[in-house]
C-alpha cells in the first residue's frame, strides 16, 4: 500500500509540499510544487492541475513531469466546471490517457466554502487507482484549494486569516496521514497559523504518563514541567487550556488542545508574553483540533494496517517457502524463525504427536522444563479445553483448570505460554507454543500464531507425507534396482542359454557370452581366453569393445595371449600390482589401471576343470567395477561354463561325425572319359553321422557305376549300415554290373545283416561314356534326366527297399544321354525339404535343374542343394545327398 510505504510516505511528500505553499508568495511555485508532489505520492505518470480563471473555465495551470510530450499538449488547456463537478474527464486529459493506455484516471474537485476553484487529475498506465490513493487524490485537491485561497487565483485574491488557514490546513491534515508525519505537520501548521514558537504532541491514556509523540522548536528545557500541564489538562478532561507557567524555560505559557473524545493525544502550542492565543482564535483551534485528531487515527490506522498487511505477507512467505521445498525440517525451521521475528519474542516450540505424546521437532531459545509445559498444554487443549483455538496461561492467573499447566511453567521459570493445537483435518498433529517473557501479547499476536498455526498444519501435514512418500519412492526405487539387476542377470544367462540352444558353436557361444557381460555390467570391453593347443597359453577366442572409436587400441592390447594360471583362482579385481605380476596382456593394462580404469579376472571353470578366462575392462573411472559388478559377473561366468563347455564338447563331437561321415564318402570323384561327375552331401544331424551314401566304381569296360542309398536313422547304427551298403557295392559290382542284378543280390545281404525294422532304400546306375544308361532302384526316388535343352524327365524304375525281404526282383529300365545331358540322383531329403507346411518337391527340383542346365555337374550338384536349403530357411530336416553324371558336349 501506497500508504505504508517505508521508504518515503506519500503524506510527506504532500507535507512538504504544503509548507511550501504556505511559506511562498507565487501561485505558479506553489502549484508546481503540488504536482510534482501528487505525481510522486501516486506513483501516476501524469498530474494536471486547474484553476479557475477570469472567464470561469477551469485552466491547465500546473502540469507534471514538466518534460513529458503530454505536458505541452494539456498545458493552457482548459474544460468547464460542470465537467468536473460530475466527475468527468477533461478532454485534454482522455486524450493523454489514451495515447498511453492509461489503466487508471483519477479526477477530484478542489473546492472553498463549496465553491469550485480548481481540479485535481491523475492518470497512470499501470493500474487502476484504489481507495487509498483516491484519499491521496482528494488530499492533493485540498492542499489546491488551500493554495488557491491563500494566494490567489484567476479569480482575485483572497485574503488569508488564522481561521482560514487553520480550517484549509485541517482539511488537508483530515484528508490522511501517518501518526509521526502528521502529528509534526499538524504542530508546524498549528505554530505557524497562531504565532506559537514551538509545539508538542502527546499521547495520552487512563492511568498513564504523557508520551511525548513529536516536538517542533526547541524545548528541551520545557519538556518536563510541559509534561506536567498536559497530565493535568488531560486529568481535568478540557477541550482546551491556556496556562501560564514560569517553568517553561523562558516561555510564557502553554496553550493545550484535546484531541479526540475520550481524549487520546494533546496537542501543546508554545507562546512568549503576549502572544497567547485570543478568545477569538478559540473556535478555529478547537476545529483545527478535530481535524487533526481524525487525522492521527487515520494515520493510526494506517499504520497497524501496515503492520497487519506485512505480519499477513509473512504468513504467505512462510506458507510458501513450506510448500516450495516440502521438507519437514526446513518448513519448521522457517516457521520458527518467521514466528520469532513478527511476533517479538526469542523463545517459540514446535512439537509434534508421537504416540500420543508431544515430541520437539523444531524450536528457539527453549528453557529446561519446556517439554513438560507443552505435555500439559496439550492435555487441556485435547480435554476439557478442546474447543478452544488458542490458550494462554500465565502464571499469575487463577483458573484452576490451568493448575497442571501454571506449575509446569512456573517450574520452567516461563510467565506465560500462548498455545495452539496444530490440526490436519481436524485430527490433532502437534503443538505450537510462544513464551512471550515480559512482552505482553495483543490480539493480533493471538490472531496471527492461529493462523499460522493453521497454515503450518497442512504445511506439516504435506511435508510429512512427500517425506513418507519420498522414503517409499526411495524404497522402491532400491527394489526396482534390485529387480533391475536380477533381470539383468536372467537377461544375461538366457542370452547365454539362447546362444547356446541355438547354435551349439563355440565361436557363437563365446560372442554371446562377451557381448553379454559388457551389456549387462556395464563395462567397457571383455575377452575371453581358452587354453591353446599344448595349454600353456591362454589365447583369446572372443573380444567384445562397447566403443567403435575404442575398438582398435582396446583390442591390440586384450588379444594378447595370457600365461595358464597355476590353479582356479577367484574372481580378483585388478590393481597395477596384481596386473604386473599376472603379466601377460594384464601388464598391458597397468597405465590404464595408475589413472583410475578398473579391471577384473574371472574364472570360467567347471567343478574340475578350468575352462577359459574372462576379463572385463571399465576405462571410466567414475564408472568402477566394484564388488556388486564383481559379484553379477561372477554369476554369469558360472552360466557361461556350463554353456561353453556343452559347445566345446558338442564341437568335438561334431568334428568326430564329420570324420567319421567323410570316411564313408569318396574322397575323390572318379574321371571317366567323356563323363563329368558331380556330387554334395548336406547332413541334418549335428553331432551324429548321417544316413545317406553314395558310392562310384569304374567298371573294365570304362562305364561308371554309381550307386545312391539312404540308410534309416543316425549316429552308430547308421554308420554300420553305411559301411556295409558301401561294402556291399564294393564287392558286387564287378561280378554283378548290371543294377537290376546288383540290387537283387545285395538285398540278399543286407536281408541276414541288417536289424529289424530297418531297411535301405538305394538307386543303381551304370552310365557308359557313349551315352547309354542302365537304371534300377529299391525303394528310392526317381533319377531325374536332364536333357541339353533343359528338359526334364523323370527315369522310371521301381522296387522294394533293401533288407524288407528276400529274393527280391528288381526291373531295370534304360536311357540314353544326349551329349550335354546329364542323369540326377538325390535322395528324400531333397524334394522334402520343408518351409512350414509345403515341400521343395520334384517341381521346384526340375525347375532349379531346367534353370542349371549350362552348369558344370559339380556347380548343378551345388544348386540343388542350395535351393533346397533356401527354401527350408537354411535348416534341414533330413540329410540331403546329389549326385549329377552328364555325358560331355
Amino acid at each position: 500500500m501506497t500508504a505504508v510505504d517505508a521508504r518515503r510516505s506519500p503524506f510527506e511528500a504532500l507535507a512538504d509540499a504544503a509548507a511550501r505553499v504556505a511559506a511562498t508568495a507565487d501561485l505558479q511555485t506553489a502549484l508546481a510544487a503540488l504536482a510534482a508532489a501528487a505525481l510522486a505520492a501516486t506513483d501516476a505518470d501524469l498530474a494536471v492541475l486547474r484553476i479557475r480563471d477570469a472567464g470561469g473555465e477551469l485552466a491547465a495551470r500546473a502540469v507534471a513531469p514538466e518534460t513529458s510530450a503530454l505536458a505541452a499538449e494539456i498545458a493552457g488547456s482548459r474544460t468547464g466546471p460542470e465537467e468536473i463537478a460530475e466527475g468527468r474527464i477533461p478532454p485534454a486529459t482522455r486524450r493523454a490517457a489514451e495515447q498511453i493506455r492509461a489503466a487508471g484516471v483519477l479526477v477530484e474537485p478542489a473546492t472553498v466554502e463549496g465553491r469550485l476553484v480548481g481540479s485535481v487529475e491523475l492518470v497512470r498506465a499501470a493500474a487502476a487507482f484504489d481507495e487509498d490513493e483516491r484519499a491521496l487524490g482528494r488530499l492533493v485537491a485540498a492542499h489546491l484549494a488551500l493554495a488557491v485561497h491563500s494566494l490567489g487565483g484567476e479569480s482575485g485574491p483572497a485574503p488569508r486569516s488564522r481561521e482560514t488557514w487553520l480550517e484549509l490546513a485541517g482539511e488537508a491534515l483530515a484528508a490522511g496521514g501517518d501518526s509521526g508525519r502528521t502529528a509534526r505537520h499538524a504542530l508546524r501548521t498549528a505554530i505557524e497559523a497562531t504565532a506559537a514558537v514551538a509545539g508538542a504532541l502527546w499521547r495520552v491514556g487512563s492511568g498513564e504518563e504523557p508520551e511525548l509523540v513529536a516536538t517542533v522548536g526547541e524545548l528541551d528545557e520545557a519538556l518536563p514541567r510541559a509534561a506536567e500541564l498536559v497530565d493535568t489538562a488531560a486529568r481535568a478532561r478540557r477541550p482546551f487550556a491556556v496556562e501560564r507557567d514560569g517553568g517553561l524555560g523562558g516561555l510564557a505559557s502553554a496553550a493545550m488542545l484535546a484531541l479526540g473524545q475520550p481524549t487520546f493525544a494533546v496537542l501543546q502550542l508554545f507562546y512568549r508574553d503576549g502572544d497567547e492565543p485570543s478568545q477569538d482564535d478559540l473556535p478555529a483551534l478547537a476545529a483545527f483540533a478535530g481535524r487533526a485528531a481524525h487525522a492521527l487515527r487515520t494515520g493510526e490506522r494506517a499504520e497497524e494496517l501496515g503492520l497487519e498487511l506485512t505480519r499477513t505477507r509473512s504468513l504467505l512467505e512462510v506458507v510458501a517457502e513450506a510448500i516450495s521445498h516440502l521438507s519437514l525440517s526446513h518448513t519448521l525451521e522457517t516457521a520458527v524463525e518467521r514466528v520469532c521475528e513478527l511476533m517479538q519474542i526469542d523463545r517459540l516450540g514446535v512439537y509434534l504427536l508421537e504416540a500420543g505424546h508431544p515430541a520437539p521437532v523444531a524450536g528457539r531459545g527453549l528453557e529446561a522444563g519446556h517439554e513438560e509445559v507443552a505435555s500439559r498444554l496439550l492435555e487441556l487443549l485435547l480435554g476439557p479445553l478442546r474447543a478452544r483455538v488458542t490458550l494462554l496461561v500465565e502464571t499469575g492467573a487463577g483458573d484452576p483448570a490451568l493448575a497442571p499447566a501454571r506449575a509446569a511453567l512456573d517450574a520452567s521459570g516461563e510467565r506465560a505460554a500462548l498455545a495452539v493445537p496444530l490440526r490436519a483435518s481436524d485430527e490433532p498433529i502437534g503443538l505450537l507454543v510462544a513464551y512471550p517473557g515480559e512482552r505482553r501479547l495483543a490480539e493480533g499476536d493471538t490472531a496471527l500464531l492461529a493462523a499460522l498455526a493453521a497454515q503450518l498444519a497442512v504445511a506439516v501435514q504435506n511435508a510429512r507425507l512427500h517425506e513418507q512418500a519420498k522414503e517409499l519412492g526411495e524404497t522402491l526405487a532400491g527394489v526396482l534396482t534390485s529387480e533391475r539387476q536380477s533381470t539383468r542377470q536372467l537377461t544375461a544367462l538366457y542370452e547365454i542359454s539362447r546362444s547356446f540352444a541355438q547354435s551349439l558353436s563355440l565361436d557363437r557361444t563365446l560372442a554371446a557370452v562377451t557381448s553379454t557381460i559388457v551389456e549387462v555390467l556395464s563395462v567397457d570391453a571383455a575377452v575371453i581366453r581358452m587354453p591353446d593347443e599344448r595349454g600353456d597359453q591362454f589365447v583369446p577366442l572372443a573380444v567384445h569393445v562397447v566403443d567403435s572409436r575404442l575398438a582398435e587400441p582396446v583390442r591390440t592390447i586384450l588379444e594378447r595371449p595370457q600365461p595358464r594360471p597355476r590353479r582356479v583362482a577367484e574372481p580378483l579385481v585388478l590393481d597395477a600390482a596384481a596386473a604386473r605380476r599376472l603379466g601377460g596382456a594384464h601388464a598391458l593394462l597397468v597405465p590404464f589401471l595408475e589413472k583410475g580404469s578398473t579391471a577384473a579376472l574371472l574364472p570360467i571353470a567347471t567343478q574340475t576343470e578350468l575352462l577359459a578366462q574372462l576379463t572385463i575392462l571399465s576405462l571410466d573411472p567414475a564408472a568402477p567395477i566394484d564388488a556388486e559388478t564383481l559379484a553379477t559377473a561372477a554369476t554369469i561366468s558360472q552360466q557361461a561354463a556350463l554353456a561353453i563347455d556343452n559347445a566345446r564338447l558338442y564341437q568335438q563331437q561334431k568334428q568326430f561325425a564329420e570324420t567319421m561321415q567323410q570316411s564313408l564318402l569318396p574322397s575323390d570323384l572318379p574321371a571317366v572319359p567323356g563323363l563329368e561327375v558331380g556330387a554334395v552331401y548336406e547332413s541334418a544331424a549335428q553331432v551324429d553321422v548321417g544316413g545317406d551314401v553314395f558310392d562310384f566304381l569304374e567298371l573294365a569296360d570304362g562305364r561308371l557305376a554309381v550307386v545312391l542309398g539312404d540308410v534309416t536313422g543316425h549316429g552308430i547304427d547308421a554308420t554300420a549300415d553305411m559301411a556295409m551298403a558301401k561294402f556291399v557295392f564294393r564287392s558286387l559290382a564287378r561280378d554283378h554290373p548290371d543294377p537290376a542284378a546288383l540290387l537283387a543280390h545285395a538285398n540278399d545281404v543286407v536281408v541276414g545283416e541288417i536289424a529289424p525294422g530297418k531297411f535301405i532304400t538305394m538307386t543303381a546306375l551304370v552310365v557308359d561314356p557313349a551315352g547309354d544308361v542302365r537304371c534300377a532302384s529299391a525303394g528310392h526316388p526317381e533319377p531325374r534326366l536332364l536333357a541339353a535343352d533343359g528338359t526334364v524327365v523323370p527315369l522310371s524304375c521301381g522296387g522294394l527297399a533293401l533288407g524288407i525281404a528276400e529274393s527280391q526282383i528288381y526291373e531295370p529300365v534304360s536311357a540314353s544321354l544326349a551329349p550335354g545331358a546329364a542323369v540326377v540322383l538325390y535322395t528324400d531329403g531333397v524334394v522334402e525339404a520343408r518351409q512350414g507346411r509345403d515341400l521343395f518337391g520334384t517341381e521346384r527340383l526340375d525347375e532349379v535343374l531346367a534353370r542349371g542346365v549350362g552348369e558344370s555337374a559339380q556347380g548343378l550338384a551345388d544348386s540343388v542343394l542350395r535351393a533346397c536349403t533356401s527354401f527350408a530357411g537354411g535348416g534341414l530336416g533330413d540329410d540331403c545327398a546329389v549326385v549329377v553324371i552328364r555325358r560331355s558336349a
